[in-house]
């Protein structure tokens, strides 16, 4: 059996059982249509079609089961073609990335122009969620790529690799207190109110780790799963905040200040993460290259592979 034999059982169901039409719509022969739908019969030993005479009337019940795998067999061709299509055209296609709030808003905007003005005919999509939905957002095949933090790197199924790293700061009003010390403490920060990540979000599990250790019990008046949330409760005077530092800008967020953090709660490492085996368009690493330059075709290539070169920053 074949493929011919199929799309000719198909196209006669659709022509109303007229051969002849058939095969026009096929650009064949009328006997050549019969012919193969006659050698499909014998071989699997069933008629398809009730005939009256050598005109076909309708289908056989065997043959009603026939045209449903024929339909899915056709179906899933017709995928492959247009799968083959999108991967050899090698400039347009689409990507979807799946990442946090944080990515999106402050690490992503450059790199996604910058990719927009080289691939200006690949369909790019962003995806939100917090560490582990990005992670199954690609276990799942409902995104290319996921960017977040070290959490992604635990997760079975994916290659993680480092894209750079980045440090919590203390946010204030411009007057507050905390702006005339040196260098804060735990301590220090534990005497204010204070408004931070959710606990799914940004390294919010070293900050509670690091007051753990001292025994210090913040008190946490507001969580949130992004920066602009905490900055602007900040604003309002509620407390003081916690936020990746890479949220913060001096020039945009005029009412704020920012205090570096990070010898209190460690370094944080975002990382991008890909499916194992994955086959990769060309742009796609062109997409990872642009966000971390390290990141080179060849390094994601071997990492894809199952090669076990370190790749920490």
């Amino acid at each position: 059996m074949n493929l011919h034999q199929f799309r000719f059982v198909r196209e006669a169901v659709r022509q109303n059982f007229n051969l002849t039409d058939a095969a026009k719509a096929l650009f064949t022969s009328q006997p050549g249509v019969s012919k193969a739908i006659i050698e499909l019969e014998e071989e699997l030993g069933i008629d398809i079609f009730s005939r009256h005479g050598k005109r076909i009337r309708g289908l056989t019940e065997p043959g009603r089961q026939v045209l449903k795998s024929v339909e899915l067999i056709l179906q899933e061709v017709e995928g492959l073609k247009r799968i083959g299509k999108e991967f050899a055209a090698q400039d347009s296609g689409s990507l979807t990335i799946a990442t946090t709030h944080t990515q999106a808003r402050y690490s992503l905007p450059s790199v996604v122009q910058q990719f927009s003005q080289k691939f200006p005919k690949v369909r790019l999509s962003l995806l939100q969620g917090n560490p582990k939905q990005v992670a199954e957002m690609v276990t799942n095949n409902l995104a290319d790529v996921a960017i977040a933090t070290e959490a992604i790197a635990e997760v079975d199924g994916l290659v993680s690799l480092p894209c750079f790293q980045w440090e919590h700061m203390v946010i204030t009003p411009t007057d507050h207190p905390l702006l005339k010390l040196k260098s804060i403490t735990l301590e220090d920060i534990a005497a204010y109110p204070l408004i931070t990540y959710d606990a799914a979000f940004a390294g919010r599990n070293k900050i509670d780790q690091a007051f753990a250790r001292r025994a210090l019990k913040p008190d946490v008046v507001l969580e949130a799963i992004d920066a602009d949330v905490i900055k602007t409760y900040v604003e309002l005077g509620m407390g003081i905040g916690i936020i990746a530092g890479l949220a913060y800008n001096a020039t945009r967020d005029v009412n704020l200040k920012a205090i570096p953090a990070g010898h209190l709660f460690g370094m944080n490492l975002s990382r991008v993460a890909l499916k194992e085996g994955a086959y990769l368009r060309s742009y796609v690493f062109t997409f990872i290259e642009l966000l971390a330059p390290s990141l080179t075709r060849k390094m994601v290539e071997n990492a894809l592979s199952g090669g076990h070169d370190s790749y920490e920053l």
